[in-house]
């Protein structure tokens, strides 16, 4: 910690977007923090933002950095930048959280867990869909039904009209499975390693009502001169070591019209179902509801357990290994979609 801050931890904020202020509220709560200084892309914005939460803006994250009473860098801003702010952030002999992905290469990422290593620092990456009562709820009942063979998650948002903001654009969010890398995650968490994967991707650029999926081009294949899209869609196979197969749809857009949040696991004593936040039990004597916790307050219990950790030692619910898996899983996809291959995992 700083020496000008004895008795709390100085805090720099890179982002102004949902997650970042879910971060800041939070950090107002903990006497344990002070939130120091914000830097987002819009300056007006970040402005505006700083000004609720007393804090000093900055029109470039790499400000944050120079601040010897800032201890702990909070990245929350689009995914194309995670891995270059949290390596950044780390030289500058920072504690980092990190929103996920911790970056879109799994190289990248695998460059800024070693150099946290080096550095003895924290590098935290977020993944409070661990911590949500579905996931809890699941992985407490998954014994009911027996040994696992099958299991399908699909999350879809229709928007119309889509926005045109970064996470409709394929360089800033990454490839969809990627930049929402909590989809593959909590299979991962709940059924171990995967030996191989296969995929299909569908992107509507501007003024399309038909999709881009063909194999043969890079995906999208209209990133030359536009990156927006309007819709996306894919489904991914995850063949896993103990035989399971995970089936995962994530979609959102204009092209979509019914929304969709269901996690159906399948065993040979029953079924486990998470339709948005009620849960349902079935097996051969019918079926049962299934108590669910809410997921408000996620983003507070994930930031008090990273002040917990770094005043007091306690351990963190996930590390930067873990993710780093994930993200090779769903780098995969990204591989598998692109060449209508099949891509096994090391």
């Amino acid at each position: 910690m700083s020496q000008s801050h004895p008795f709390h931890l100085g805090i720099g904020l890179a982002g102004t977007g949902y997650a970042a202020k879910l971060r800041a509220e939070a950090l107002m709560t903990d006497a344990r923090a002070k939130l120091v200084a914000i830097a987002g892309h819009d300056f007006e914005r970040t402005q505006l933002f700083s000004q609720t939460y007393q804090a000093i803006a900055y029109p470039s994250w790499q400000d944050l950095l120079n601040r010897p009473d800032i201890d702990l860098v909070i990245i929350a801003t689009i995914n194309q930048d995670h891995g270059k702010i949290a390596r950044a952030a780390l030289q500058a002999g920072k504690h980092v959280v990190i929103e996920y992905p911790l970056a879109l290469d799994p190289a990248e990422a695998q460059e800024a867990i070693a150099l946290a290593r080096a550095q003895n620092k924290l590098l935290h990456v977020e993944h409070i869909e661990l911590l949500g009562g579905v996931h809890q709820a699941l992985k407490a009942s998954l014994p009911l039904i027996g040994k696992v063979f099958y299991a399908r998650y699909a999350t879809i948002k229709p928007e119309r009209p889509a926005p045109q903001r970064w996470s409709y654009h394929y360089d800033q969010f990454g490839f969809p499975l990627v930049g929402a890398l909590s989809r593959l995650h909590r299979l991962i968490d709940l059924f171990g390693h995967v030996t191989h994967v296969t995929c299909q991707a569908q992107f509507w650029p501007p003024d399309s009502r038909s999709p881009i999926s063909d194999p043969q081009f890079p995906i999208p294949d209209f990133r030359s001169p536009i990156s927006y899209y309007t819709s996306c869609l894919c489904t991914a196979h995850l063949y896993f070591q103990t035989g399971l197969l995970a089936e995962v749809t994530y979609g959102k857009g204009a092209a979509l019209w019914e929304a969709e949040r269901k996690f159906t696991v399948h065993g040979d004593q029953g079924a486990l179902v998470m339709d948005g936040d009620q849960g349902r039990l079935i097996t051969a004597a019918g079926s049962q509801a299934i108590a669910v916790g809410g997921r408000r307050g996620l983003f507070a219990r994930d930031t008090a357990m990273v002040i917990d950790h770094l005043l007091a030692g306690v351990p963190l619910y996930i590390t930067p290994e873990a993710s780093l898996y994930t993200l090779k899983v769903a780098d995969a996809t990204r591989r598998a979609a692109e060449t209508g291959q099949t891509i096994a995992l090391e």
